[in-house]
């Protein structure tokens, strides 16, 4: 694996600030979060940790999307996450990593040296608090997941995930969903029938039928328009009441 570059990023304009797990910091508390904190970038298709890794650090995704993937014993590799801003990688208290994270876009992550946070969260109830309720929301949210790929048709899969990466955009914009919402989808078609065990057939043949019937509105294959959130809802097998994936 290639060294990823550094970047950096003002805490006051960070675009999650106010969904990461420092979200209920306060001033001195981000300073001291600053000094244990580094900035790394990644290209589309680094792998950001390798499953069974060490890991030293921990932190957010700042921009971008990564996948959660799980190798089997014959080599096969499936799909079983995806990291969406304000996402939080690594786990306090295990030092081995679960999963193979992977840069699907370039991703920018905020990383904090872990056992410095950890000590941290020790000290400051809240951020363990707020990393609790973060956990909870993932937990939620694969739960979701599992009724998505059990019971759903093709249509109502690829529709699910449309929405909730709608639903994920607009909770980080703080500005709830309005009409055409606009959108570049994050994964490949290949990736999305991974993700959704689909085929790639299947995926293409959805994502048409869904442009044929005014669900969506596609420009070229990743650029997309939800002209009406309930309708895309409605073809996902939602209730539509707008909730937000955590």
């Amino acid at each position: 694996m290639s060294t990823p570059n550094i970047t950096s990023v003002n805490c006051e304009s960070c675009p999650i600030r106010h969904r990461a797990v420092c979200a209920r910091c306060n001033a001195d508390e981000l300073v001291e979060l600053d000094a244990i904190k580094y900035y790394r970038t990644y290209e589309a298709g680094q792998t950001v940790i390798w499953s069974g890794d060490l890991m030293g650090f921990v932190g957010s995704v700042v921009s971008g999307v990564a996948t959660l993937t799980q190798t089997m014993e014959d080599g096969r590799t499936q799909m079983v996450g995806l990291l969406l801003p304000s996402d939080f990688v690594g786990r306090p208290g295990r030092d081995g990593a679960a999963y193979n994270v992977v840069a699907t876009t370039d991703v920018v992550m905020c990383c904090f040296r872990k056992k410095p946070f950890e000590e941290l969260m020790e000290r400051t109830p809240h951020v363990a608090q707020r990393l609790l309720e973060m956990t909870l929301d993932e937990l939620d949210a694969a739960r979701e997941w599992m009724l998505v790929l059990g019971r759903k048709t093709a249509r109502e899969k690829i529709a699910s995930l449309l929405s909730i990466i709608v639903r994920r955009d607009a909770s980080l914009a703080s500005n709830g969903i309005g009409k055409n919402i606009v959108f570049d989808l994050p994964l490949t078609r290949e990736a999305m029938a991974d993700y959704l065990g689909l085929t790639l057939e299947t995926v293409s043949r959805q994502m048409s039928a869904l442009k044929r019937d005014d669900v969506i509105k596609l420009e070229g294959k990743r650029h997309i328009t939800v002209p009406n959130m309930e309708r895309l809802l409605s073809e996902a097998g939602d209730d539509g009441d707008g909730g937000f994936i955590g």
